[in-house]
C-alpha cells in the first residue's frame, strides 16, 4: 500500500524528508503558499497545493501521515485554524504525525544542558508561539503526534559561506552563548526513523553533538575558506537589529540522546566542522 504524506509548509526540511520517501514510493502532497513554488516541487516529485485556498479534503482523505512545518502567526498554528475539525475527524486514519517546532521552546538556560523534559519556559515571541503550537496539536483526542524541537538549521543553501565571502559575516561576543545546531539532512533521517517506528506522544530534540559559541562557527568558515576571521564585536556595545538581537537572549546546550537511543540514529554530521567541511566540499563539487 502506497504510504501518503500532507507536508504542511513544505520548506526546506520538509524537502529533505521528501528526498528520502519518494525512492521508497511514497505519495508526497506538498503546500505552499505561492504558485511560484508549484513547479519546483513538481520537479522533485511532490504534488503541490496552493494553500490556503486549495481543497485539502480529498487530500486528507488518502493520507496516512502528516508533517507540519508551518510556522505559527498571530492567529495561531496556521493548520489547525483551518483544518482542525477535519483533521480531528480522522485522528485515527493517520500512522503518524509529525510537528516540527523548536528548542527555543525550552527558553534561557544560562549555558546548561537542556533535554526532552525540560520544562518548556520560552523566553522569546517565537517560543511561546510553538509552545502553544505544541500544546494545540497535542490537545487533540488520538492523534498520533510527534514533536521535533529543531536547533539551528544550516545545510546546502543555508550556511555561513556567503556571508564570510561577502565581507557581511559577524563575530559578535556574549559572553557564556552558546547555541545547538543541526544540518538538514540529520533532520530528514530523524523524521524518516520516526516514522518507521511511530512513538505517539513523544518529542524529540533535533541537533547535533557540538553546541558551540556562534563566534566559532564563523571563524571556522573563515578559515575553511581561507579568508581573514571576522573581527570580535561585543555584543554590549554592537550595532544590532531588535530581531538579530533577540537570537542572543537564549544560550543553553541541547540533548539528543534520544533520537540516538530511541531511534537509533546515527548522525551524519555530529558537529559543525563535519557538517560545514561537507558543505564547502558540495559547493565546489568535491
Amino acid at each position: 500500500m502506497t504510504k501518503t504524506l500532507i507536508s504542511f509548509g513544505h520548506g526546506y526540511s520538509a524537502r529533505a524528508l521528501a528526498r528520502l520517501l519518494l525512492p521508497q514510493d511514497w505519495r508526497v502532497i506538498g503546500t505552499t503558499r505561492s504558485e511560484d513554488k508549484a513547479p519546483r516541487l513538481m520537479t522533485e516529485g511532490v504534488e503541490p497545493r496552493i494553500w490556503p485556498g486549495a481543497d485539502m479534503i480529498p487530500a486528507l482523505n488518502a493520507a496516512t501521515h502528516l508533517l507540519i512545518s508551518a510556522a505559527p502567526d498571530d492567529n495561531g498554528d496556521p493548520v489547525l485554524a483551518e483544518l482542525r475539525d477535519e483533521i480531528a475527524e480522522r485522528a485515527e486514519q493517520f500512522e503518524w504525525v509529525g510537528y516540527l517546532s523548536t528548542t527555543g521552546v525550552y527558553g534561557d538556560h544560562d549555558g546548561d544542558w537542556v533535554d526532552e523534559n525540560t520544562p518548556l519556559t520560552p523566553a522569546t515571541k517565537r517560543g511561546v508561539a510553538r509552545q502553544a503550537a505544541e500544546s494545540a496539536w497535542a490537545s487533540i483526542p488520538g492523534l498520533p503526534l510527534h514533536i521535533f524541537r529543531l536547533a539551528g538549521i544550516y545545510g546546502p543553501g543555508r550556511g555561513p559561506f556567503s556571508k564570510v565571502r561577502n565581507g557581511t559575516a559577524r563575530r559578535i561576543i556574549k559572553q557564556g552563548q552558546v547555541f545547538s545546531r543541526t544540518h538538514v539532512a540529520d533532520i530528514a533521517r530523524v523524521l524518516a526513523a520516526s516514522i518507521a517506528q511511530p512513538n505517539p506522544g513523544a518529542a524529540y530534540n533535533v541537533c547535533d553533538d557540538d553546541p558551540a559559541p556562534p563566534e566559532d562557527v564563523i571563524a571556522y568558515a573563515a578559515e575553511l575558506l581561507g579568508v581573514p576571521v571576522p573581527p570580535a564585536e561585543d555584543f554590549e556595545t554592537a550595532d544590532m537589529s531588535p530581531m538579530a538581537r533577540s537570537f542572543y537572549a537564549e544560550s543553553k546546550k541541547v540533548r539528543n540522546d534520544r533520537i540516538k537511543d530511541e531511534l537509533g540514529v546515527e548522525l551524519l554530521y555530529p558537529d559543525y566542522k563535519s557538517g560545514l567541511k561537507a558543505l564547502l566540499a558540495q559547493e565546489i563539487g568535491v
